[in-house]
């Protein structure tokens, strides 16, 4: 999952860009409302952490602006305005949730999990396709039931596939989620980390298909 974070604070955004890493996301960290509303536009994120007190544009301006261009994206809200009147503004512009300042780590991670699985229409955190199954709050993957040891990279892949169960994935798409704007990834990145984890997974596991990218059938073969 592409998670943007939006945050003007130096540190505290270095701290959740970190920690969201760790969790196998890729990150991208703005720090200005206009850029945010850029990314918007650009469709770059599978999620928005929003933070309101931002220079240029106002983050509540940036949801309605967002939303008003029928932008979808799920947009949490973290801010230190915690009063009732700012969550009801905020809720009412288009924030699918609000998380108030000091939050912890391990809630803001729960929440994203809570919106992942709104957005995706699932009750809880597991995928399944075949034999195979993924944990996204565990960050565990097993096939037969054996635990399969995937690295963060292989991890990421497994989850934009999984989550798309049955449909094609494009190649782009898969890219941006897996490495975000990093610019020191070969040209047949993709390709070997492919090859790695049907390795791990089984060969039928994830299906190419030719022009446009990859899947995983819903039967998981």
């Amino acid at each position: 999952m592409h998670i943007v974070v939006v945050e003007d604070d130096e540190r505290l955004g270095g701290s959740i860009k970190r920690a969201l890493e760790q969790l196998t996301y890729t990150v991208m960290w703005l720090r200005d409302g206009n850029a945010a509303l850029e990314a918007l536009r650009q469709r770059e994120a599978d999620l928005v952490l929003l933070d309101l007190g931002l220079p240029s544009m106002d983050g509540i301006e940036v949801l309605r602006e967002a939303r008003r261009a029928g932008i979808r994206t799920p947009i949490l809200v973290t801010t230190a305005r915690d009063t009732v009147q700012h969550r009801v503004q905020g809720l009412d512009a288009g924030a699918d949730d609000y998380l108030a300042k000091p939050f912890h780590l391990d809630e803001l991670a729960a929440r994203i999990r809570s919106l992942c699985r709104r957005s995706q229409g699932l009750a809880d955190n597991v995928l399944r396709a075949g034999a195979i199954s993924m944990d996204v709050s565990r960050l565990e993957v097993r096939r037969d039931g054996q635990r399969v040891e995937l690295t963060r990279r292989e991890f990421a892949l497994t989850q934009v596939l999984m989550e798309r169960v049955g449909r094609i994935v494009r190649r782009d798409a898969i890219e941006r989620s897996i490495y975000g704007a990093e610019s020191d990834v070969g040209p047949n990145a993709l390709e070997v980390l492919i090859h790695a984890l049907r390795r791990k997974l089984g060969v039928e596991v994830i299906r190419t298909v030719r022009g446009f990218g990859y899947m995983i059938p819903a039967d998981g073969a």
